[in-house]
């Protein structure tokens, strides 16, 4: 009970700022004249720079399991005004009326006799008593002055009507028919339990790691491996092209031939059509639909994000697809996280990146606001702190329940790093990943992986109860086995007669309306101001939007007179639109991103408010300047790091009324060398994705100065690299060079006079020092794999920058040959000394 206790508090204190705290709640709470099964109610005692307030929430639920099975009903201040007290209930052993009076109001409750109730009742006694602060106006977002409802006159409205909970004194003049709408739809969410029922769905998800096959055999095996049909597929696959042409131009035959093979391998007994077939590089989800529901389909939206190189790699990261089948809406991720047993701090990371960066840009935007998720893929999180030998032992014994307690998943999730709220069901059969192309037996190579459960499926939200979680041996081409997991999950079904009911109803009461509410918000901050803001380093402030009116608060950040956008580049909100329900709140957030050169941020947003008013938002944020947004020729005059440079020394190198004192910057020959030293023979060496903190580690490095040695992995130092070349202030060949660039690819003399001719000293040194770099890596392309088009690939879009940057990866091939031809030809004539 304890934990459930604690649990709910926690639930309970995401409907406050952090300046409010729960300090205790009493569950199973109802009012005198009603059930508890009707209604279940929750008290909360609220405590705000010493003032306290009682507050009493409506939950759909006896134990509520998120924050939107909570609404505000009332918020009482207690002072002076406040009282309380009990009284027995006749002939009832186990229950006592708890009673609250403020002014001239009495609220009455009907809480269990027990600990509970002492100790909640001592605590709001006591909170009077040491009630030191007079000042209440926290409350005015929680509609404290509106105590009950049920006892308050609605003028000229009769009983029938009350489902409708307006107060004739509150109508406002001329209220927009939008506004209308949005009182409607609110009603019409209220009613649902009337003209809805829920109906179970069987749906079947599935995951496989194809590990670069081409489809060869049937899949029936997996996808039709139960007797009945489902009603939904979502099967999500992995590296289904393992080829550089997939991983730098996303570009890929064997998509469509994929979707064919799933397509012959689902159920006989039913036919099925496609809602949405998605892929980034070599991770691909295709949702399907029995035929007979795919009418009741509606709302279908994709994404992808990339956690690979750059942040946007899709070696690795997640495809998603949401859609409402009925009134449910549905959400499914396939995800292929980063790779190696020691790197699950990069898996919860890449789980973070897909679950913040997904957006629908439909309501719901984001993965979590929908009512059912499954998460599905190759997670790759793998046994920890086991050999191989001592893995296969504990399975030969068949001691799954063992060495699911070493498995990382397991360990991050309870840790509270990843998955938090999602569940899975009990695994019971073998781990699925590494077997021995064709066969059942785990990794005979040199290597020999220990086996670990990499493939797996998650799901979070209502009404979804999983009948089956399975591997599929019988599938044998990739080294790993396929999993499944079928569900029967409730959706919510419209019946059409009831519905037009409810909604006819509704209309004609609010048409006896002689007019309409207003919206009603309060913010509790119009000013935005983050801590010093640095390169690629991410701030989050978050403001709340309260509705203090009676009907449903449309809301949208809204683009200003000429600009084109709501906000500028460097702010991400989340969300930027959406509906907020009378008396509940919505926690807005701003996260602030540097990747080009600022003194500071400044914006202001403004706030629309579908048939209200408009309100403003300022953000602002000082700067601290980095060598990774500086100027080429800047950092070639800099005496010190950037960040020892006097503004005196700073304004000369950047205005050039300083001697240039490199060849190229010092902070780009600390990374080469680098990489010189350590990482030429190092397999895929840009390709793998750094941690944060690690970036951020070598940036102060470079832009402080330091003795010590550069920080990080080489694969950390190889992405800040390509960070560096790809966020200088001016890219490295000149914007107005690339068409000439592209233009000359097929012919290196014409390359190379363009290079000699039309771009100044610094840049061309730039430009043919990485050149010979990577002519030094193409010498142990035995060891780390590289060829000439690989990196004049991956290194020509970002020697050769677009000025709008493109977040998806696809690699231009104009400038993959232009830059090709300096990797493949002698560079010796193309080098100038400095004048």
């Amino acid at each position: 009970m304890l934990v459930v206790y604690q649990d709910v508090i926690n639930i309970v204190q995401a409907k406050f700022s952090s300046t409010e705290v729960v300090k205790c709640i009493h569950l199973n709470v109802s009012s005198v004249n009603e059930s508890l099964d009707e209604v279940h109610k929750i008290l909360a005692l609220v405590e705000c720079k010493s003032s306290y307030a009682l507050f009493v929430f409506i939950t759909k639920k006896p134990r509520p399991s998120s924050i939107s099975d909570l609404t505000i009903e009332t918020a009482i201040p207690i002072n002076s005004c406040f009282s309380c007290d009990t009284e027995p209930i006749e002939n009832c052993q186990s229950h006592i009326i708890f009673i609250v009076n403020f002014k001239s109001n009495k609220l009455q409750f009907k809480i269990e006799i027990g600990v509970e109730s002492s100790n909640f009742a001592s605590e709001v006694v006591w909170s009077k008593e040491v009630s030191n602060n007079p000042n209440f106006n926290w409350l005015d977002k929680y509609k404290c002055d509106n105590l009950d409802p049920s006892n308050q006159k609605t003028s000229e409205m009769t009983d029938q009507s009350s489902d409708i909970p307006v107060l004739r004194h509150q109508l406002a003049q001329g209220q927009a028919a939008s506004n209308r709408e949005s009182i409607l739809r609110y009603q019409l969410k209220l009613k649902e339990p009337e003209y809805t029922q829920q109906q179970e769905f069987s749906i079947f998800v599935g995951t496989w790691n194809v590990n670069g096959q081409p489809p060869s055999v049937s899949l029936r095996p997996w996808l039709s491996f139960d007797e009945e049909p489902p009603d939904l597929y979502a099967i999500g696959l992995q590296e289904i092209d393992l080829s550089k042409e997939a991983f730098l131009f996303n570009d890929t035959p064997r998509e469509a031939e994929w979707v064919k093979y799933v397509m012959d391998g689902v159920h006989s007994k039913a036919k099925y059509k496609s809602v949405a077939v998605t892929r980034l590089v070599g991770m691909q989800l295709i949702v399907l639909v029995n035929s007979k529901h795919y009418q009741f389909v509606k709302n279908v939206a994709v994404d992808t994000v990339g956690t690979g190189l750059l942040g946007k790699m899709g070696n690795k990261g997640g495809v998603a697809v949401r859609l409402e089948l009925h009134n449910t809406s549905l959400c499914f991720v396939n995800c292929h996280l980063a790779a190696h047993i020691e790197e699950f701090e990069r898996r919860n990371q890449d789980y973070k990146d897909i679950n913040a960066r997904i957006n629908f840009r439909k309501q719901p935007q984001s993965i979590k606001d929908h009512e059912q998720v499954y998460w599905l893929g190759d997670l790759n999180y793998r046994i920890t702190d086991l050999n191989t030998q001592q893995v296969k032992t504990l399975l030969a014994r068949n001691e799954i329940v063992t060495l699911l307690k070493a498995d990382q998943l397991n360990q991050q999730k309870d840790r509270g790093h990843v998955l938090l709220d999602y569940t899975e069901g009990d695994i019971t059969f073998h781990p699925t990943y590494k077997y021995d192309l064709n066969t059942d037996t785990f990794d005979t190579s040199e290597k020999a992986r220990p086996p670990a459960w990499t493939d797996r499926i998650l799901w979070r939200g209502e009404g979804i109860y999983q009948t089956a979680y399975r591997s599929h041996m019988d599938v044998r081409i990739s080294d790993h086995k396929p999993v499944s997991a079928l569900f029967k999950s409730e959706i919510s079904v419209i019946d059409q007669n009831k519905f037009r009911r409810v909604h006819e109803d509704l209309l004609k009461k609010m048409d006896k309306l002689e007019n309409e509410f207003l919206p009603q918000v309060m913010v509790d901050q119009t000013e935005v101001v983050f801590d010093l803001v640095k390169f690629r380093e991410p701030q989050a402030r978050e403001i709340i939007i309260a509705n203090t009116g009676q009907v449903p608060a449309e809301f949208e950040f809204i683009k200003k007179l000429d600009e084109a956008t709501y906000c500028k580049d460097w702010l991400r909100i989340t969300p930027f639109c959406g509906t907020i329900d009378p008396g509940d709140k919505c926690d807005i957030k701003f996260e602030v991103n540097l990747e080009r050169e600022m003194d500071k941020v400044y914006d202001i947003l403004v706030l629309h408010l579908k048939g209200g008013k408009d309100m403003f938002i300022i953000v602002t944020g000082e700067c601290q300047r980095s060598c990774f947004t500086s100027s080429i020729s800047t950092l070639c005059r800099a005496p010190v790091p950037l960040l020892q440079m006097s503004e005196e020394q700073r304004k000369q190198a950047e205005n050039m009324e300083s001697r240039v004192l490199y060849s190229i910057p010092r902070e780009l020959w600390h990374l080469v060398d680098n990489l010189y030293r350590y990482g030429l023979k190092t397999r895929d060496l840009f390709e793998s994705c750094a941690l944060h903190e690690e970036i951020i580690r070598i940036r102060d490095w470079l832009d402080y100065g330091s003795v010590d040695s550069l920080p990080g992995t080489v694969q950390a130092v190889a992405e800040a690299l390509l960070l560096f070349l790809s966020y200088t202030k001016d890219p490295i060949v000149p914007f107005e060079l690339h068409d000439s660039c592209i233009a000359a690819a097929n012919n290196f003399q014409n390359c190379r006079l363009i290079i000699q001719q039309k771009m100044s000293d610094v840049h061309r040194n730039v430009f043919l020092y990485i050149c010979m770099f990577l002519k030094e890596l193409l010498k142990y392309s035995n060891e780390n794999g590289y060829d000439a088009k690989t990196l004049a690939s991956l290194f020509g879009d970002i020697l050769l920058r677009d000025p709008i940057r493109n977040s998806k990866p696809q690699a231009n091939r104009g400038k993959a040959n232009f830059v090709y031809n300096f990797l493949v030809n002698d560079l010796s004539s193309s080098i100038i000394p400095n004048k």
